[in-house]
C-alpha cells in the first residue's frame, strides 16, 4: 500500500524519529504555543531560555507578562503569546490543579490551543493515538497524495482514515523532519529524496 511505503521510508530516514528535548506536557505545551508561526531553530532555544528563568507552573502563573515578553521576543507574536502563556499556567493551577489535562476536549478549553497544538501534548507527551498535523504534515500528506484537503483538520481526519493507528504520533515528527530537510515549501529537493520513484509531486 502507498501509505505504508511512505511511513516506511520515512522510519528508514529517520531511524531515531523527532527528538524533543523535553517530553514533559507542560514544556511541550508551551513550547508548541511558541512554535506558531516560527521556526523550530527558533521556538527550541526561547523554549528553553523561558524555562530557565519560570521552570513550573506555578511560576509561569505568577510571572509578569513583560518579563516573559523580554524572553521569548523572537517568536512571532511574542506579545500575545506572553498573555496567553500566563493565561494557560493560571488556567492549569487553578482548573486542573497544576496537571495539563490529558484530553483534546480539556486541552481545547485553553486559550490559543488549537488542534495541532492539542495532539502535540496527547502525542508526544502523553504517548497517545493521534496525528498532529501542522503545515509540514499538511503540505507533505497533499503534495505526495496521500490525501486531497484544503486544511489541516481535515487532513488531520483523512490521515486517520490511511495511516495505521500505530503510526499516528510518529507521522508528524518524521513528516517534520522530511519538511524541513527534503520537502520544502520551496525547493523541495526531489533529486536527492527517497520518495523521488513513487511520489507524484503534486507541487
Amino acid at each position: 500500500m502507498y501509505v505504508e511505503d511512505v511511513v516506511s521510508r520515512l522510519r528508514e530516514l529517520y531511524p531515531n524519529g523527532y527528538f524533543h528535548i523535553n517530553r514533559d506536557p507542560f514544556y511541550l505545551l508551551i513550547s508548541t504555543v511558541l512554535s506558531q508561526r516560527t521556526r523550530d531553530e527558533v521556538t527550541i532555544p526561547t523554549t528553553q531560555k523561558l524555562f530557565s528563568v519560570f521552570g513550573t507552573v506555578q511560576k509561569m502563573a505568577e510571572a509578569d507578562v513583560d518579563e516573559i515578553q523580554e524572553l521569548i521576543r523572537n517568536v512571532g507574536f511574542y506579545r500575545v503569546k506572553a498573555q496567553r502563556i500566563i493565561d494557560i499556567s493560571r488556567i492549569i493551577l487553578q482548573d486542573y490543579n497544576g496537571i495539563v489535562p490529558d484530553s483534546m476536549d480539556e486541552l481545547l478549553k485553553l486559550p490559543g490551543v488549537g488542534r495541532k497544538t492539542a495532539n502535540c501534548v496527547l502525542g508526544y507527551g502523553f504517548e497517545q493515538d493521534v496525528i498532529a498535523v501542522d503545515t509540514h504534515v499538511h503540505r507533505i500528506s497533499n503534495r505526495m497524495g496521500l490525501v486531497e484537503t484544503s486544511d489541516p483538520d481535515e487532513t488531520e481526519k483523512e490521515l486517520e482514515k490511511v495511516v495505521s493507528k500505530e503510526d499516528w504520533k510518529d507521522i508528524n515528527g518524521l513528516m517534520v523532519l522530511f519538511g524541513q530537510n527534503i520537502c520544502r515549501p520551496v525547493g523541495p529537493k526531489c533529486d536527492e529524496c527517497i520518495m523521488d520513484d513513487i511520489c507524484p509531486k503534486i507541487i
